[in-house]
This record gives structure tokens, C-alpha cells and sequence, in this order.
């Protein structure tokens, strides 16, 4: 998955732009987008049912232990989980592995719970305004799948 830029190509134009020698900027800039987009979305949310019956503040827990597993899982680089640049410290290669792991198990949870609350919290009960439920699972959707395309769209190649 990592080397899905490097065969890239604009069509039939002229302007040879090696994507492979910007990939590492546009995987940053996706990840940006779909992470500040996620948080846009929950804002919106936030804003527009502020009351506690309608959007309930405990919420946004989801969207704060997403952003931490976004966090922990960019901490870690390829090359840290593999062993080859990571040989001295407390717990080397095993702590990066773990760390890897929780970061991805509260990712993987955060994602879980959102779609918990959207369906247990709005869609079963019924509700007439859904759209709360929806922003906590859009947000924490664009959140992980920023953290996916930041830590798998780029290479650590280029920083050697």
C-alpha cells in the first residue's frame, strides 16, 4: 500500500511531475484534510445542538481518544516496528510494536464506539434529529482513516 503514488499518472499532459518525490507531501496534506475535516464536522455538530437532550457532551470522548490513537500510531515510524533503526532504549522493537498496537486498538475502539452511539443513541430510540450521531461517526471515520493515510501513504525513503 505504501507505493500506491509512484505510478501515478496526469493523463496525457505534458508537465512530467514525479508524484513519487511528493508523495510524502500529498499523504500529509490528505491526512491534514481528513483529520481537520473531522473535527470541522463534530464543531458543526457542537454549534448547532448544544443543548444536553439533543447532543450529549460525554460525545465527544470518542473524537478525543481517536485523536490520541491518530497520535500514537504517526509516533511510531516503519522503521522503529520493523527493528531497523530502533536499537537502544528501555523496550526497543517490542515497545514500538506495543505502542503500534494500542495505538491502533484505540483507533480501532474509538471508530466501534461511534457507530454505538450513532445507531444505540439516535437511530434505534428513534430520535427526530439524527445528525449528532452522524458528525461523532463522521468524525471519528475521517480521523482514522487520516491516521491510515498518514502513517501508510508515506515513505520513510526520502528522509535518508
Amino acid at each position: 500500500m505504501s507505493g500506491f503514488l509512484d505510478g501515478i499518472r496526469c493523463g496525457d499532459c505534458e508537465c512530467n511531475v514525479d508524484w513519487g518525490e511528493r508523495r510524502n507531501t500529498i499523504a500529509s496534506v490528505a491526512a491534514g484534510v481528513l483529520f481537520f475535516t473531522g473535527w470541522w464536522i463534530i464543531i458543526d455538530a457542537a454549534v448547532k445542538y448544544p443543548e444536553e437532550g439533543t447532543f450529549h457532551h460525554a460525545y465527544h470522548t470518542c473524537g478525543v481518544i481517536a485523536t490520541v490513537a491518530f497520535l500514537m500510531i504517526n509516533a511510531v515510524s516503519n522503521g522503529q516496528v520493523r527493528g531497523d533503526s530502533y536499537s537502544e532504549g528501555c523496550i526497543g522493537q517490542t515497545g514500538a510494536r506495543v505502542w503500534l498496537f494500542i495505538g491502533f486498538m484505540l483507533a480501532f475502539g474509538s471508530l466501534i464506539a461511534s457507530m454505538w452511539i450513532l445507531f444505540g443513541g439516535f437511530v434505534v430510540p428513534q430520535k427526530p434529529i439524527v445528525y449528532p450521531g452522524i458528525a461523532v461517526f463522521f468524525q471519528n471515520a475521517f480521523i482514522f482513516f487520516g491516521g491510515l493515510v498518514f502513517k501508510f501513504g508515506r515513505t520513510e525513503d526520502l528522509w535518508q
